[in-house]
């Protein structure tokens, strides 16, 4: 299972990466268009935090196969290491997808909302399938069964693409898409900081405090008494 982060604030990224089990960054125009900096330094900056292992997710807005080309390999030469272009599974997105894996170009598809889409761009060669899960859901589709359908279809047909899931508006849609066995999920700040939240785990860590410093004193921990 891997964990990504849905963003392109830095500030963010540099925290999450500090306390969690990140794999990497995906980004969108949407989440670029939303931090107000110019695209080339947002992408340099993001890189640098990350280091040269995590992924780098970014996606292409030409809509012609030959122009998702070029914006890909023009994309690449500053996401640095281990980017992912992100392509939308179109026809031309198709194409695409064929032209780029053989410069060895390491690809997301995305925009998918169907199982079909997903077989169809991992036989392409997309590395990562990623399926819009809460826009499904607000359109009377089950999101985690599509995520299911299309782990049990690169599993019988012996692909090694991935299912990323994506576009989560509560812990709930994530936990779902764990179970129906996505391979990957990317979350964008507001559900991540809740992953691992509950109530009664800050009341416990309370009652522990409390319990303690009774016996020992206000302060001291077990370094101390």
């Amino acid at each position: 299972m891997q964990y990504f982060l849905d963003s392109a604030d830095t500030e963010f990224i540099a925290k999450a990466l500090e306390y969690y089990p990140v794999e990497g960054v995906t980004t969108n125009p949407t989440i670029i268009a939303k931090e107000r900096k110019e695209f080339r330094p947002l992408i340099k900056e993001i890189r640098s935090i990350l280091g040269g292992d995590p992924a780098l997710h970014v996606q292409c807005l030409a809509s012609v196969a030959e122009d998702i080309v070029r914006e890909a390999l023009a994309i690449r030469e500053f996401a640095g290491d281990n980017f992912y272009a992100k392509i939308p599974v179109t026809p031309d997105g198709l194409k695409a997808i064929k032209l780029l894996k053989s410069q060895d170009m390491k690809i997301t598809a995305t925009a998918i909302f169907t199982p079909q889409q997903a077989l169809m761009a991992a036989l392409a060669g997309a590395d990562y399938c990623a399926p819009y899960v809460d826009r499904l859901d607000n359109l009377s589709v089950d999101g985690a069964k599509v995520v299911a359908d299309m782990v049990q279809l690169f599993h019988i047909h012996k692909l090694s693409a991935r299912v990323l899931a994506a576009s989560f508006k509560n812990v709930e849609q994530v936990h779902r898409v764990c179970l129906a066995g996505a391979h990957s999920v990317t979350v964008g700040k507001d559900v991540f900081k809740k992953l691992i939240y509950h109530p009664m785990t800050d009341q416990s860590i309370a009652r522990f405090v409390s319990d303690w410093e009774e016996v020992y004193g206000k302060g001291q921990t077990a370094l101390t008494v």
